[in-house]
């Protein structure tokens, strides 16, 4: 990998981990185009570190928010139905609760699932289906409901499924949480809070495997080329995806969606 396919990809898996587009099929294609393996441990836990370093400064307060609620915050009860003295901590709670299928997935199934999709043809294909849940949007009704835990279960059901290459992590669960009807800057909100433990997660599991290859220095460079332009790019598409949920205009992203995934069939089956 030269220090240029560091930077392109770099800046693509902060665009495409946040826009509602799929990193892991974008990356899995260009690293076709590029002729690269794929397989560079060392790489991915540097960009994904770079994506966690974007979302963290961007929700920085609304994160000092929730920790402090975990520890000064209480649930009491009142006719029956749990109440919070802040509403920080419930949400918390629902963070929690919409890790868990991620997290059970990803620790028993991650592997079989991206041997199994890692064909580019699937991601190609999977793109597509992305497009079709990103258009749908357009035909929901605008929700004002809070997240409560259901909601919370199929929004973390909905990151679950992401983990198919192709299939994108915040356009699944952004959608999944207005399709239940809640508001869409909520819904936004919920599922980037919700990418900081997949993300660090993933980051830890695959850190682990990368010590033991060991980091060449030859290599440092590019490593921190490619985290910091995932940095650097990650918070403006989070700027910038915030303002197009606001504006109610998520199924632009479809058209996009579709254009990759038909592109990447035509030049996949004719090469």
């Amino acid at each position: 990998m030269t220090l240029l396919h560091a930077i392109i990809l770099g800046i693509v898996q902060g665009l495409t981990e946040f826009l509602p587009v799929s990193s892991s099929g974008h990356l899995a294609l260009l690293e076709r185009l590029f002729g690269l393996s794929g397989d560079n441990l060392r790489f991915e836990v540097f960009v994904h570190l770079g994506t966690l370093v974007a979302v963290v400064a961007v929700f920085r307060k609304k994160i000092l928010k929730l920790a402090r609620a975990v520890f000064t915050a209480r649930v009491y009860s009142e006719r029956g139905r749990l109440r919070f003295t802040d509403d920080n901590l419930r949400l918390a709670l629902l963070l929690i609760l919409a890790t868990i299928p991620a997290a059970v997935v990803g620790l028993l199934f991650e592997d079989a699932i991206e041997r199994a999709f890692q064909s580019p043809v699937a991601v190609s294909a999977f793109l597509l289906i992305t497009g079709a849940v990103l258009f749908g949007t357009r035909f929901a009704r605008a929700g004002e409901e809070k997240m409560n835990w259901w909601r919370a279960l199929l929004v973390g059901c909905a990151q679950a499924v992401a983990i198919l290459p192709g299939i994108s992590r915040s356009g699944s669960t952004i959608c999944a949480g207005i399709y239940c009807g809640a508001k869409q800057e909520d819904a936004a909100e919920f599922s980037f809070l919700l990418s900081i433990p997949v993300i660090l997660g993933a980051g830890l599991l695959k850190f682990k495997d990368a010590l033991r290859e060991g980091i060449p220095a030859g290599e440092l460079l590019n490593l921190a080329a490619g985290g910091l332009a995932a940095a650097a790019v990650g918070y403006v598409s989070i700027k910038l995806l915030l303002g197009i949920v606001r504006r109610r205009k998520l199924e632009y992203f479809a058209y996009y969606c579709w254009a990759v995934g038909l592109a990447g069939l035509a030049w996949l089956l004719t090469h």
